[in-house]
């Protein structure tokens, strides 16, 4: 299969970056009708936006075939629930003008990747939403079906793989999907009449074409905004800063993960746009829908009806009641003391990359999910006993002995364990990946099991080729990784090989705005033109 060649390589393409009369009910049933999608744009692409109403047109939506979606959960802890994928695509191909604020695709800038993966949890016989969302430099074996990458690089072969991706390799099941591209995230701003924002301290990003200067409040038009959701090398002009020209201010680090941060700051402005938008009047309601009805593209298999009741549901949730938290990950960084480091995989350097960290992932995914540690995510239902599952263990690091040591390690904790082997090394620095080789939910909570008795950098994955020795689940070692100890154990951990100095510490699920950071505007500003630096 071919694939995006920047991609496979990790290097970056150019240009990156109430009940009552009847007439009453029929007044109701005609809001409902007119503004479904209103609440469905609001709800799903900047997270519950208050109280829009309902407006279908089955033809005038876009869908695309999604493979791989689950079911709707019927039993267990997470029955009721559903899990909706949304994706943003850097697709610049896609475009139906193109944009040179964007990088041309007639220029070579053609990589499809999907910088804003996000999931939206939604419970409604708890009333309860709750997103996360995935750092798009998180290195994971499934991101393609040809083998690893970013997970971001999953969209380059469809929805269907990003959907693929985040089930075998994370555990969450999906059962709905949309996605935008950056024209049509500018135009569902632009039918808002654009949002506002302050800018406490003057900021530039020369990759995403963020350049605005210092002010309390600041109008953005659909491409302006984007150009905030987008900024990942974002410079600032902090006190003390000695020059005045942009490109030598400081840049802030955690790129990824502090875009991410301001994200969810814009989800709840754009909300609260949504929301005093004057929706509930007819005239302006229908001109919002005719502006963003084509900018939204579905799955092909969610009903009509079902949109309609999570609408319903959630139609007036506070955006600032709903939990917003972002996947830990570890940075790789530079072994010999540098602020970062590349990853070469099988000879292939992919650049600056994020690994898992299993306990506070499995933390962050139970706590948007609602689940405890020991239920299975995918089904809803506890995991098996650790005697039930069949595991064997493949030494993918070569440190001497640990195969062995693992394998011992994970005995103690009543599992068992059927085989050794060895395998070559990848790298210097490698996850260790517990691989599962059947779909079939007992095999899948198998793998669960066994994951959730490690800590470190430890990912789940779905490949029946590297399953060994007859056993269920196969545990390929890596280079920072610890097997849990005994309920027993005096000790807090067995380590099967020292931490990797590479390997940094892991990002906390949720953070607060940095002091540079774009913000909701003080009530009762009054917002101004952006102005722009002098660079």
């Amino acid at each position: 299969m071919g694939q995006d060649p920047a991609r496979a390589r990790g290097r970056r393409p150019a240009g990156r970056h109430a009940a009552g009369t009847h007439a009453a009910r029929r007044t109701r049933g005609q809001r409902l009708r007119r503004t479904l999608l209103v609440s469905l744009v609001v709800l799903l692409i900047v997270i519950v936006g208050g109280a829009g109403y309902v407006y279908y047109l089955t033809h005038d939506l876009n869908r695309t075939n999604v493979g791989g979606l689950s079911n709707s959960l019927t039993t267990g802890k997470e029955a009721g629930t559903e899990n909706i994928l949304m994706a943003g695509s850097t697709s610049r191909c896609a475009l139906k003008v193109q944009n040179a604020a964007y990088g041309l695709c007639s220029q070579g800038v053609n990589g499809v990747n999907s910088d804003v993966i996000m999931i939206l949890h939604v419970d409604p016989a708890h009333h309860r939403l709750a997103l996360l969302s995935i750092p798009r430099d998180l290195f994971i074996p499934n991101a393609r079906s040809d083998g690893p990458n970013k997970v971001d690089a999953a969209l380059y072969q469809g929805m269907s793989q990003l959907v693929a991706a985040i089930e075998e390799d994370f555990g969450i099941p999906i059962q709905h999907a949309v996605s935008l591209n950056f024209d049509q995230f500018a135009n569902v701003v632009d039918a808002l009449n654009g949002i506002n924002m302050s800018f406490p301290m003057s900021v530039f990003d020369q990759e995403s074409g963020l350049n605005v200067r210092a002010a309390a409040c600041v109008h953005l038009n659909g491409t302006q905004a984007l150009e905030v959701v987008r900024a990942r090398h974002l410079q600032y002009d902090a006190p003390g800063t000695a020059s005045a020209d942009a490109f030598y201010w400081p840049q802030e680090g955690l790129s990824d993960l502090a875009r991410i941060r301001r994200d969810h700051e814009f989800l709840r402005v754009l909300a609260s746009a949504a929301a005093t938008h004057g929706l509930g009047n007819p005239i302006s309601d229908l001109d919002l829908i005719n502006s963003v009805k084509g900018d939204v593209t579905f799955d092909q298999s969610w009903s009509v009806r079902d949109m309609v009741s999570l609408v319903l549901d959630f139609h007036s949730t506070n955006i600032n009641s709903v939990p917003q938290l972002t996947l830990p990950v570890a940075l790789v960084t530079d072994p010999n003391g540098g602020s970062s480091g590349d990853l070469i995989y099988q000879g292939g350097n992919y650049n600056q990359v994020e690994f898992p960290s299993q306990v506070q992932d499995e933390a962050a995914i139970d706590g948007v999910l609602g689940i405890g540690p020991n239920i299975d995510p995918m089904t809803g239902d506890p995991l098996p006993a650790a005697s039930a599952v069949s595991v064997s263990v493949v030494n993918g690091s070569g440190a001497t002995n640990q195969a062995t040591a693992t394998s011992s390690a994970l005995a103690a904790l009543g599992f068992n364990m059927v085989g050794l082997g060895d395998a070559p090394a990848t790298g210097d620095i490698a996850e260790t990946v517990v691989y599962y080789g059947s779909r079939s939910p007992a095999v899948e909570a198998a793998a669960q099991k066994v994951a959730r008795s490690m800590s470190g950098s430890v990912i789940l994955a779905f490949d029946p080729s590297q399953v060994t020795n007859g056993a269920e689940v196969t545990v390929l070692t890596g280079t920072q990784f610890a097997v849990n100890p005994p309920a027993s154990a005096s000790v807090t951990t067995t380590t099967t090989i020292p931490a990797s100095s590479a390997i940094a510490a892991p990002s906390a699920p949720s953070s607060n705005l940095q002091p540079w950071d774009p913000r909701a505007c003080a009530p009762g500003a009054t917002p101004t033109a952006p102005v722009p630096n002098e660079t």
